[in-house]
């Protein structure tokens, strides 16, 4: 391939990217729009009946009864609308699931209105991350592409969808890549990145230039309570481990607990709500409001418990119901919660000068979402978008890098691979199409592929490696050649074997043995 090629094959990719990303940018706008206005007339509807206007009593618990049934109406018809979306997305990514896109999106985009607008637990960037999913596989799907291209589409079709949501482009493009393709793969990104960049163009349009969680602080925080930083990233890291028990846990309470389908099981959380929304009607929602609210009004330390425990219960409460909606949010708005905990305490027994009260409340949000969902990278970058500022780098590094020790040594796994091994794929799905699909597996410093000949290595079976990527340039790959770390290896195999053969892979190459020699290393 020569250099014009190469040029010409990226400025494709960018231009193809950044089409995906402005469709996907009007489409989770749209749905953030309804969301936003949805929650208020909810919220207002809650201060009627605080005085006493029977009426909105009959509309409010006549709502919280046949909305649930219509979003369950439709997880019945498309289960792979159900929650946040985004272990779907990582499944078809790695050809396990395969979808309708349109099946996808107008379902997702109506059950997600229907179950975070009035007021649940939920948040928009899961959603919004399979509403840009689908826009990128119908892209693909009706310009014919197939193959890598159609999964670079959904892949940048996901970071639009999450730029969107938070008006955060670099943390969706990394996001993508650090949690949901696992791959840092140059096409990938550069088509991520266009399509996070057009998505939010069109967001920054809509809802303006000013930051989703613009918070502002009197000082930075000074090296010498840094100690608090550890301290606050052991405290959200045994947290977090506690989250992930709890999120994975609801799917058997409620069986156990709720009689009927589980498509039905949404009336639990809507009833719920009322009770909440009756009392403190600025509790409800994904989070947003909350965690401006913590930031800017420093609530008292009794009011932050009583407010962590309420939305933690029902954040479970509804996400484990299976209705379309995310997890994202509501982790760090119970994240700017505890660092708002955190900081009381300590301001309270003198350790801690009340001026950096709003610190804590957000790196806390950073520290609590690297925990749960293993992406300290995001979690910074994501933070810093939504934030607005970045004076705060080193504090977010410092809790993030904390909290994801302490769930990595715990033995929490990323909260979206756990949800993903919890996916039904349809048997007819898992078997062999006669199609070949690409895989590429990075080879890190330190991996048993390092310094090893290509012979020397047994590869899964019906596999064969087509290409070595290093640097710049593409090798064909030949039994004597030496696998070096920072090489990416291009392999191929059937469509549907793909999934299995990345985790053979990561199997093989997480094992304490020595690679076993074999003089049949390529085969298919």
């Amino acid at each position: 391939m020569t250099e014009q090629e190469k040029d010409t094959t990226r400025l494709t990719i960018v231009l193809w990217g950044l089409l995906i990303g402005l469709i996907t940018g009007a489409v989770v706008s749209m749905f953030r729009w309804c969301i936003e206005h949805a929650l208020t007339a909810t919220i207002w509807a809650y201060h009627q009946m605080q005085q006493g206007q029977v009426v909105w009593w009959l509309v409010v618990i006549g709502g919280s009864l046949l909305i649930p049934l219509i979003v369950g109406l439709l997880v019945k018809q498309q289960p792979q609308i159900s929650g946040s979306g985004i272990p779907q997305v990582e499944a078809q990514l790695d050809d396990e699931l395969t979808l309708s896109w349109w099946s996808i999106l107008w379902r997702k985009f109506i059950g997600g209105i229907l179950s975070i607008g009035p007021g649940l637990f939920l948040g928009r960037e899961g959603p919004s991350i399979q509403l840009g999913a689908a826009v990128g596989q119908g892209v693909a799907e009706i310009s014919g592409q197939r193959g890598t291209r159609r999964r670079v589409a959904i892949a940048c079709g996901a970071a639009g969808g999450l730029a969107a949501a938070f008006n955060a482009p670099i943390a969706g493009t990394l996001f993508v890549l650090e949690e949901v393709y696992h791959n840092f793969s140059p096409l990938v990104w550069l088509a991520s990145l266009a399509s996070a960049v057009g998505a939010n163009l069109i967001a920054t349009t809509v809802f303006g230039l000013t930051p989703v969680l613009h918070l502002q602080y009197a000082a930075s925080l000074p090296v010498i309570l840094y100690g608090h930083l550890v301290a606050l990233g052991v405290i959200l890291g045994l947290l977090g481990i506690v989250y992930q028990q709890a999120l994975l846990a609801m799917p058997q309470l409620y069986q156990r607990f709720i009689p009927g389908p589980r498509w039905l099981n949404g009336v639990v959380p809507f009833l719920v709500t009322i009770l909440v929304g009756i009392i403190v009607p600025q509790w409800l929602g994904g989070g947003n409001a909350i965690i401006l609210s913590v930031g800017r009004l420093s609530p008292v330390l009794g009011t932050l418990i009583i407010l962590f425990l309420v939305r933690f219960c029902l954040s479970m409460v509804s996400y484990g119901s299976g209705l379309p909606g995310g997890i994202f949010l509501p982790i760090l708005s119970l994240g700017a919660i505890i660092g708002g905990i955190y900081a009381a305490c300590m301001i309270q027994i003198g350790w801690l000068p009340p001026k950096y009260f709003v610190n804590f409340v957000i790196v806390a949000m950073a520290g609590y979402f690297a925990g749960i969902g293993k992406a300290p990278f995001t979690a910074i970058l994501l933070i810093t978008e939504m934030v607005g500022t970045l004076t705060h780098l080193m504090p977010l590094a410092v809790v993030s890098l904390v909290a994801y020790v302490v769930v990595d040594a715990l033995g929490g796994a990323p909260i979206y691979e756990s949800l993903r091994t919890r996916l039904q794929v349809p048997e007819q799905q898992q078997a062999m199409q006669g199609k070949r699909a690409h895989l590429e597996i990075p080879v890190m410093l330190g991996s048993r592929l390092d310094n090893i000949a290509v012979r020397d290595f047994t590869w899964p079976h019906g596999t064969l490696l087509v290409a070595i990527r290093r640097g710049e340039r593409e090798l064909v790959p030949s039994g004597d050649m030496l696998i070096h770390a920072g090489d990416t290896l291009i392999l191929t195999m059937d469509q549907n074997m793909r999934a299995q053969v990345r985790r053979q892979l990561a199997t093989i190459l997480a094992a304490q043995s020595q690679p076993t020699h074999s003089t049949h290393g390529d085969h298919e």
